[in-house]
């Protein structure tokens, strides 16, 4: 196999395989978009401009494998439009405010589809620059090629779009306003206003007529002659309840048919429902949303991978643990169901089921966690919540909603656990330093 071809800036080397990938390696979070030109220099339209919210063009796509991993572009050459002469390669900083020039140069890599490195180029020498075409695969006759460019724009995506013949959206122009009418040539001067008389003194108006005050009953009660209150504080009746109303801080709460119970951190619910009836089997979901950050493309979700599992515990004793690598427990009481994909739990990310009358007569709880396996914080997660459903009915019965991330990467969101013989649900919420539920179950004793 021989060694890839390194490039210096202007160089070019031919190309054999017809699909490619190009990845652009850097210290810090960017983005990668590739534009597809004509013999003019431009894009034929806006299409052309193919970048994450544009993810697919002709012959061209802008993939990224999995969260957390870098952007790269994808080419089949093939399928180019013969119209088209260059595809150029843009990488831009994540951060529109950041320079290339604080940090190492970035390296640009051409792969073949089987993933053997072809070309390599260091794209040095940039300084105020926010953005760069680092590569651009060309036509020559029936052949491709490929150069090492290197040009970057201090001017941002401003500068490179209007480089190319690219319309970025802008707020609209105000239409100009209408003519102003020719005023006519000045006549003789209006007359002056006809004189009125002053208007009278005040002493020249009757006295309003004198009303007798009104009669109103004396008080009788307290000082301010009001009977005493006779239900809440402001001595109004109760308002009717709220449809969902949140439970009130501590202590247990119960479930209500047909109804869900907003829980707060710390509370208990005990899983009968109103008639009594113990609740056999439930599922727990969890979800959350990444935040959303500033690019120099515009707003896009930050990139986050989390993990929910479940870990059975006897007394302090961790027992099995429940996650995208063991889907199952040993006893088959709790199962990971891994992503929504049928419609039922709109909105949870991972959902985990616990068939409550199956569970070992000695685990005496189940606690569920999230975990970012990459590291990333949860400062980057908003919205996060977990739900309890009965999977009979599939009703919700209680929900909770965590309030903004922390710099941690993993929380404990809620235990299921036993107490007097019967099952009971209790909100968490506390954050914790795990990347993987290994890693949290020395710090989920103080839980129990």
């Amino acid at each position: 196999m021989s060694a890839p071809v390194t490039l210096s800036k202007g160089q070019n080397a031919p190309l054999t395989a017809m699909s490619i990938v190009v990845t652009v390696d850097l210290a810090t979070g960017a983005d990668l978009s590739a534009l597809l030109v004509a013999p003019d220099g431009k894009v034929r339209s806006d299409a052309d401009f193919i970048f994450f919210n544009q993810p697919d063009g002709p012959g061209v796509r802008c993939r990224q494998p999995e969260p957390g991993r870098a952007w790269r572009i994808e080419m089949d050459l093939p399928q180019v439009p013969a119209e088209i002469e260059q595809v150029r390669v843009v990488v831009a900083l994540e951060n529109p405010t950041g320079r290339f020039g604080s940090f190492a140069p970035p390296v640009a890599k051409l792969f073949d589809a089987a993933g053997t490195l072809l070309v390599q180029y260091e794209s040095v020498g940039l300084s105020s620059e926010s953005i760069v075409i680092v590569l651009e695969v060309y036509r020559r006759g029936a052949d491709w090629k490929v150069r090492a460019v290197g040009q970057g724009y201090a001017g941002g995506l401003a500068d490179l779009v209007a480089d190319h013949g690219v319309s970025v959206d802008e707020a609209e122009t105000p239409s100009p306003p209408p003519a102003m009418p020719v005023a006519p040539a000045p006549g003789p001067p209006p007359p002056a206003p006809a004189a009125y008389p002053p208007p009278p003194p005040p002493s020249a108006y009757p006295p309003p007529p004198a009303y007798p005050p009104p009669a109103y009953p004396p008080p009788a009660g307290p000082a301010q002659g009001y009977p005493p209150p006779v239900g809440p504080a402001q001595g109004y009746p109760p308002p009717a309840a709220a449809p969902t109303p949140p439970a009130p801080a501590g202590g247990e709460v119960s479930l209500v048919k047909g109804r869900s119970v907003n829980l707060l951190k710390g509370q208990r619910v005990s899983l009968h429902k109103e008639d009594g009836v113990a609740l056999t089997t439930v599922r727990m979901g969890l979800g959350w949303d990444a935040i959303k950050k500033r690019s120099m493309f515009g707003l896009r979700e930050a990139d986050i991978d989390l993990d929910a599992s479940a870990v059975m515990f006897a007394g302090q004793q961790p027992l099995d643990v429940v996650f995208f690598n063991n889907l199952r427990s040993k006893d088959g009481s709790v199962q990971h169901l891994g992503d929504n994909r049928t419609g039922d739990g709109d909105g949870d990310d991972e959902s985990i089921a616990v068939d409550l009358t199956r569970v070992p007569a000695n685990v005496t709880a189940v606690v569920f966690i999230v975990t970012s396996y990459e590291g990333q914080t949860l400062e980057q997660v908003a919205n996060a919540f977990c739900r309890l459903v009965d999977d009979t009915s599939g009703g919700e019965m209680a929900r909770y909603t965590l309030g903004a991330g922390g710099a941690f990467t993993g929380t404990v969101m809620a235990k299921v656990f036993r107490e007097s013989g019967s099952w009971k649900m209790q909100a968490i919420g506390e954050g914790m330093q795990a990347r993987t539920p290994i890693d949290a179950v020395p710090q989920l004793v103080r839980f129990l």
